[in-house]
């Protein structure tokens, strides 16, 4: 599947990082809605909140990832169930459901932002 959407471009946040996750759909697919269950086939962008600093692109290594959501970071396991293919959506991850409060990651700590596009479900 092709997908029409280019790379994403993050705007620097403005104000504090939320201390909830924020679930933002940015543009809405009309295919098949990711269960929390299934398994992803996105491609996405990942930004610190606090510097705007991209630190991981699927774009970045021309190919998109398939992964089963349950192995993915809490604010991925809860942001994209719902989604549907063809779709692009913001989440703003607080550290506690991204790579924890402190140690052990190099992202540990951090609000993260991501923006996923959903390319298939199984």
């Amino acid at each position: 599947m092709t997908n029409s959407l280019n790379k994403p471009e993050i705007d620097a946040p403005e104000g504090p990082a939320p201390a909830t996750l924020e679930i933002v759909d940015l543009v809405e697919g009309d295919g098949a809605e990711a269960l929390a269950s299934s398994t992803v086939d996105v491609h996405y962008m990942g930004v610190e909140y606090d510097s705007g600093e991209e630190f991981d692109s699927s774009w970045g290594r021309g190919e998109s990832i398939n992964f089963p959501l349950r192995a993915l970071i809490e604010g991925w396991q809860v942001g994209i169930p719902g989604m549907k293919v063809g779709g692009r959506r913001k989440l703003i991850v607080p550290p506690a459901q991204a790579y924890g409060t402190r140690g052990g990651h190099p992202l540990s700590g951090k609000t993260l932002i991501f923006v996923i596009d959903l390319l298939g479900v199984s």
